[in-house]
């Protein structure tokens, strides 16, 4: 029997408990670097996008602040400061540094992450 289909593939990257309200963790995923973040105590709220970043030439997003500009919800990039939508993975100062956005869910307590949304 053929496995799932690539853009059917989740990953489990780490447990939810595992990752402290409002930060983010880096996990490995298929040899791609990918930032994970959890927002708020209220259970299963996440998020995943690159962890490199275009502006710094450095991975390091899952390092970054998280918080909210208006609407969005973004991490700020620990060097240059760069917001990225953690939803749709662009950049709010320069639209030619935005980074991939990747599906994410939790189940049973398992943050999971699909590349190919």
């Amino acid at each position: 029997m053929p496995g799932p289909a690539a853009e059917d593939r989740w990953t489990t990257v780490c447990r939810y408990d595992d990752i402290v309200p409002d930060t983010g963790v880096c996990a490995l995923v298929d040899g791609r670097q990918v930032a994970v973040f959890r927002l708020g105590d209220d259970g299963g709220r996440v998020f995943a996008i690159a962890n490199f970043d275009p502006a710094s030439q450095a991975s390091v997003l899952s390092r970054g602040l998280v918080g909210s500009l208006g609407e969005r919800i973004v991490v700020a990039s620990p060097i240059y400061k760069h917001h990225y939508d953690l939803r749709t993975g662009e950049c709010l100062e320069e639209s030619g540094y935005s980074v991939d956005a990747f599906a994410a869910r939790v189940v049973d307590g398992d943050v999971m992450v699909r590349l190919n949304a």
